[in-house]
């Protein structure tokens, strides 16, 4: 049957003349077999137009229908290769965020059908992130082309990577079961050294940050068990009750801001801080001023007393909000992470814990230091 897009002629004439797509191409679109149909997205791709890019994606959209007004249909099969080729089209895209994005996507299931639209993409990339993104993927295209030059330049490019796939890739390649040419072999493994070197490094970066952000939290904590012991000389076995107190507070204005601020819930965290550290301080007020006032000077007292106080806190939890944990969102300006690396990722979260706990440490000190209140504790 012979097919033809009336849609697709007039999305050709409405753009320029000289970026006009193969017909030929467009019409193996609507061809019976699923063969003919990769073809001709495999061909058209290669074009690296964005009517090429508009057309593919109405065939996965649907939207895309041949002479008689039907729509034309795509199997599993045919629709994995749609999907592969929009993505290497996407390198084309005016706006920077959607290759970059392209780049990492292709990263993850590159082939070698791929490389001359990765070539002309990387000829054409002015951004210097993205650049260096799509020479990776071009190389790991070409890293076993059948010409040992081809695979030889690729072996070096790589040597730049920073990616756990891409050491195993070099390592494989540098044996000689699996590469003949030995300039070929000698340049994989050092570029194999190279990346591992690298993802070393980038994981000791990952385990100190990870170790920061933990002792971030764990120096908040120990902040209050310091002044409390160290001054007044109480072992507070209730601290830990007095943070869970500032969490549940959280968990109060979270819900506070969802049942009556929804359209700002994302900033429910700014008015949650304040009200936390004010709910755990209006606690401990209470518990000074009822329990711990007649026991100073008596440390074994004390740490009675307060390990007391902490059964009656946990128990009140309890009872308020139930024994399951509850759930604290993280809003979505904290979601996310820096990436430094391919390898490594710092959560956003967690920068914001490591920052917050450095501004309340010197919040501490110029408290204890510079102001009169902290001169009398």
């Amino acid at each position: 049957m012979r097919h033809f897009f009336f849609a697709l002629l007039m999305l050709c004439l409405s753009l320029a003349a000289h970026a006009a797509l193969d017909p030929a191409a467009v019409r193996q679109l609507a061809a019976e077999e699923s063969d003919d149909k990769i073809a001709a997205i495999q061909k058209l791709a290669l074009t690296a137009e964005p009517e090429a890019l508009a057309l593919l994606q109405q065939l996965a959209d649907g939207t895309l229908k041949d002479e008689n007004g039907e729509d034309i249909t795509i199997n599993n099969r045919v629709r994995r290769e749609l999907d592969g080729a929009l993505a290497v089209l996407k390198l084309i895209d005016p706006d920077t965020k959607v290759r970059y994005k392209a780049v990492k996507e292709i990263a993850t299931n590159v082939d070698a059908g791929m490389a001359p639209m990765l070539a002309r993409a990387r000829d054409r990339e002015t951004e210097p992130k993205i650049r260096a993104l799509l020479i990776e993927v071009h190389a790991l295209a070409t890293l076993k082309d059948a010409d040992p030059q081809i695979r030889l330049a690729a072996a070096k490019a790589l040597a730049t990577s920073a990616d756990p796939n891409t050491k195993a890739l070099l390592k494989a390649q540098s044996e000689p079961a699996n590469e003949t040419e030995v300039d070929v072999r000698r340049a994989a493994f050092q570029s194999y050294l190279a990346v591992k070197d690298r993802l070393t490094l980038a994981e000791t970066l990952g385990r100190i940050f990870s170790g920061l952000s933990l002792g971030s939290i764990l120096l908040l904590a120990a902040l209050g068990l310091a002044i409390t012991f160290g001054v007044m000389g109480v072992i507070n076995m209730a601290h830990g009750e007095l943070l869970m107190i500032g969490a549940y507070a959280t968990y109060g204005m979270q819900g506070l801001f969802r049942a009556h601020f929804p359209a700002q819930e994302d900033w429910y965290l700014l008015a949650a801080v304040p009200v936390a550290f004010f709910a755990a301080a209006a606690v401990g007020i209470l518990l000074e001023r009822t329990v711990i006032r007649w026991l100073y000077g008596r440390a074994l007292e004390t740490l009675l007393a307060t390990w007391g106080l902490s059964l009656m806190l946990i128990q009140a939890a309890r009872v308020i909000f139930g024994a399951q944990n509850v759930e604290v969102a993280n809003p979505a300006w904290m979601s996310g992470g820096l990436e430094i690396l391919p390898s490594i990722v710092l959560p956003l979260n967690r920068i914001v814990i490591v920052g917050f706990a450095l501004f309340v440490l010197a919040l501490v000190w110029v408290l204890m230091n510079r102001t009169r209140l902290g001169m009398f504790v």
